[in-house]
């Protein structure tokens, strides 16, 4: 009897197996990596995601990562036939044509992968992006050709100061769209002050004017030293909130296509060139990031920062 029962069972035994092995055979395995851009420190800069080889994740899937690392943009590197690597940069809740953090970032891991040396292009929506490094230091030069793209917003100078909790004499000029590689909303403020008073109002943004993707946005910066000795740097302190997703605004510690914007807002204004910056943010969400931002003579836009690992790990799907 107790034989005559073992095999009765013996089928559902194996059918069993048989599906555990099926299922770990479909399954596969992405490596991803943890790291901190523009960071002076371990826990400074702005924190970001760099999946290896994305290849096999449906468009989706990169979507659902995204929000489940929860973070300002994840990257997702696959093969390009134009540049050393290609890369898919998703936000929370929607992909995005170029951002500068993962960007540097991804530069960092794809010397790694490819044991390449420190001169890279990586391929995005926006177009190829010339990438350079220097040990964990990275460059890259904005997508942009030619003269910046910008356009004046819809609403009046003073209402967007209202919705940055300022009003219109802490406005150094009226704000602008300007696009590099990617469109954000540019509020230049005569006063660190300004900047560090600035406190957007979330019932508001109903209101808030959208970028192309319809992203919510501002760039408040100010200037420390506008005009220099000859060869000195100007120093910046600058914020960028963005609407979240579900609802809600928040700050990101370090933005690198708004600092490309900056050169783009500079170049426009037809102030001095070449120039250099060096780009304080972060300092209000106790994530101090620190950008250089170069013009060149020829209104190339180059923005820069530090990148540093701090983990490594993987996602069976």
């Amino acid at each position: 009897m107790h034989l005559q029962r073992h095999r009765r069972h013996r089928p559902i035994y194996i059918g069993y197996h048989f599906f555990i092995v099926t299922w770990l055979f479909l399954m596969k395995t992405y490596s991803f990596r943890l790291l901190n851009v523009f960071a002076e420190s371990t826990f400074g800069g702005n924190p970001l995601c760099v999946f290896e080889h994305a290849e096999g994740l449906r468009d989706e899937q990169m979507q659902a990562l995204a929000l489940q690392f929860n973070l300002s943009e994840t990257v997702f590197i696959l093969p390009s036939r134009q540049a050393s690597a290609r890369m898919r940069i998703f936000a929370t809740g929607y992909e995005m044509p170029f951002a500068g953090h993962p960007t540097l970032g991804a530069a960092q891991v794809v010397r790694d992968l490819l044991n390449a040396g420190d001169r890279l292009s990586l391929e995005c929506k926006a177009g190829v992006v010339q990438v350079s490094g220097d040990k964990d230091h990275w460059t890259f030069t904005a997508p942009s050709h030619g003269a910046p793209r910008t356009m004046a917003p819809a609403l009046p100078a003073a209402e967007i100061a209202a919705m940055l909790g300022l009003t219109g004499d802490d406005l150094l000029t009226d704000p602008i769209w300007v696009d590099t590689g990617t469109d954000q909303l540019l509020v230049a403020l005569k006063s660190h002050d300004a900047v560090k008073r600035a406190q957007p109002d979330s019932t508001r943004l109903a209101q808030w004017p959208q970028s192309r993707i319809g992203r919510k946005t501002a760039y408040v910066f100010a200037f420390e030293n506008e005009a220099p000795e000859p060869g000195q740097e100007i120093k910046v302190v600058s914020r960028y909130f963005f609407a979240k997703q579900g609802g809600g605004i928040a700050e990101d510690p370090g933005t690198g296509s708004a600092c490309a914007n900056l050169g783009g807002w500079w170049i426009a204004a037809e102030r001095g060139l070449p120039a250099c910056f060096s780009i304080s943010q972060g300092e209000q969400v106790q994530r101090p990031s620190r950008l250089s931002l170069d013009l060149t003579a020829d209104k190339q836009i180059r923005v820069g920062g530090r990148v540093i690992e701090i983990g490594r790990g993987t996602i069976t799907l």
